[in-house]
């Protein structure tokens, strides 16, 4: 059986390397052996190649947009058990599909005759046809014809009014200087009156009858404008639902299930356009055995996701966990390491404590309220320990990776009060973190709002049009070879502030050491609540707490 064409050997020896027994849990992973000689291959090759020109933000005198992109490898085996790799690339490259070393996407939309092509020109010509009504001289005259008309009308209608009004004083004055007058003279200006009210109904509804009438010139023309985009709308989402259907997915048993199928309807934009779907899918296609996989980024960082370059990163979970759940069906895999509770054997650390509050240490890795898949947390214990306390019980929150000082109020009314100060910002936070890079400064403020990333829950983004405001104050403690640790005292307190100021490219640019979500994975996050400064309720006193840094 000939290898297929996407099949690339490896170059490198790879004697004495143990298969892995199980694929890749793709949410969250250290590289095999195998995925990483695959990966040093493929940027090797980006390094060198001559194929394609596409800006990666890596030469600074190269021209175009500047667009890192996402790759992945996946290391497959024949029926006949020899091992090679297949190479994927996350969306386009240099605004191709095809390119002769990567594997195909799923569905290829930019085929000149396909049907995407196709209904893309009739929803350009149809884009056009409304550029082209929505500025013709017809329609721009009846709008201004019915703005003229009804500036006209009103205009004629006051002037009448007043003149109406001046009638009325003069009749008014007439009476009051003549009392005798004859009875035939007092109707007169009964009729008078009568007759200008009479004029003012006819001259409304002259001028009701000009505006209609240019109305209706005017809603012909927008209709006309409204029907064209209707049946935009409506071919627009009749192509969406088409290339949902057109995208289907293999599995090992041979069983395909399109985007609508996965996502029960709703698809995000950009789903089944990441390397990872377009890797396996071929693999299946061919009969390929997939044994390990591993994306990375390539390229300059984005301006609001935090991507290093050549660095290792999950699959996302918003675009590809349902589809990644279908293609793996049956597969052996690592086990999900979101199931496991790696603190059950870890203790708290009771480092304050009085009748109406608690500080605990908390350790690393322990989640501070229930999470979907683990009970275990503070929260728990805390509940179990004082069954007697009431109220929310913490007063505030730390990462699951984070270790450090948590207050927690054995009341509703103390809960109340300290929260209070948090929202008022009148607690304060320092943690000390241990850098991977050195900052360029010594000191300074980082502000860089935040908001969730919808597609890759639950990491933040950096967004300055939705973003939340994030302060974060910071200063170098000691300086290391290559790592710093520093201080941080947050001023707001988003989630993964201090993770994100830390690694994105605006922030520090030196990820926290062991940060497997903005960084690289390590034995643990090296970030420590270590001081906290707090108003007591009850005693009237500040509280200033300290716990030493587990960590050099």
């Amino acid at each position: 059986m000939e290898r297929p064409t996407h099949f690339i050997p490896f170059s490198t020896s790879l004697e004495g390397i143990v298969l892995p027994e199980k694929f890749t849990f793709p949410f969250f992973y250290e590289p095999h052996t195998l995925s990483r000689i695959a990966a040093k291959e493929l940027q090797t090759y980006l390094e060198h190649q001559t194929d394609f020109d596409h800006n990666f933000g890596l030469d600074e005198h190269q021209k175009g947009p500047v667009i890192g992109k996402m790759f992945g490898v996946l290391v497959v085996q024949t029926a006949s058990g020899e091992l090679g790799q297949l190479w994927a690339f996350s969306g386009k490259l240099a605004d191709q599909n095809h390119w002769p070393k990567f594997v195909p996407t799923v569905y290829d939309m930019l085929t000149e005759k396909g049907y995407f092509k196709t209904e893309e020109r009739v929803l350009n010509a149809l884009n056009e046809k409304i550029a082209q009504k929505e500025t013709a001289p017809e329609g721009l005259e009846a709008q201004t014809n019915v703005t003229v008309l009804s500036n006209q009308a009103a205009k004629a209608i006051a002037e009448y009014k007043k003149l109406q009004k001046q009638n009325k004083q003069r009749r008014a004055d007439f009476r009051t200087n003549n009392p005798n007058a004859s009875e035939e003279v007092l109707q007169q200006l009964i009729q008078e009156s009568q007759l200008e009210n009479i004029r003012l109904r006819h001259l409304q509804l002259e001028w009701k009858e000009k505006i209609e009438s240019a109305q209706a010139t005017l809603h012909q023309w927008e209709q006309e404008i409204e029907s064209l985009k209707e049946e935009r709308r409506q071919r627009s989402a009749q192509l969406q639902n088409q290339l949902f259907c057109e995208y289907a997915f293999l599995n090992r048993y041979g069983v395909t299930k399109n985007l609508l199928d996965l996502f029960e309807g709703n698809p995000p934009a950009g789903a089944g356009e990441c390397a990872a779907p377009k890797l396996l899918h071929y693999a299946f296609q061919h009969q390929l055995t997939p044994i390990a996989m591993a994306e990375f980024w390539w390229g300059q960082s984005p301006k609001s996701e935090i991507r290093k370059h050549q660095q290792f990163y999950p699959a996302c979970t918003g675009k590809c966990a349902p589809i990644l759940s279908h293609m793996l069906e049956g597969i052996p895999m690592e086990d999900n390491p979101f199931l496991v509770n790696e603190s059950q054997s870890k203790t708290l650390e009771i480092v304050y404590e009085d009748a109406y509050l608690l500080v605990i240490n908390k350790p690393e890795s322990l989640l501070s309220t229930p999470g979907k898949n683990i009970s275990d947390s503070v929260y728990t214990r805390i509940k179990a320990q004082y069954p007697d306390a009431t109220g929310p019980l913490l007063v505030h929150r730390l990462d699951q990776a984070t270790s450090g000082l948590l207050l927690i109020a054995k009341t509703q009314a103390i809960h109340k009060k300290l929260q209070y100060q948090f929202i008022s910002r009148k607690i304060e936070k320092k943690y000390i973190a241990l850098l991977e890079g050195i900052p360029q400064q010594h000191s300074g403020t980082i502000d860089l709002p935040l908001r969730v990333d919808l597609d890759n829950r639950p990491q933040q983004i950096v967004c300055e049009t939705y973003g939340k405001p994030a302060t974060t104050l910071w200063k170098v403690l000691r300086k290391n070879s290559n790592t710093v640790l520093v201080e941080f005292q947050p001023i707001t307190g988003r989630t993964h502030q201090l993770r994100v100021h830390a690694a994105h490219s605006r922030g520090l640019n030196c990820p926290i050491k062991g940060d497997d979500l903005y960084g690289t994975k390590a034995d643990r996050l090296h970030l420590h609540a270590a001081t906290l400064r707090f108003w007591h309720p009850i005693e009237k006193k500040f509280m200033v707490l300290e716990s030493p840094v587990p960590f050099d």
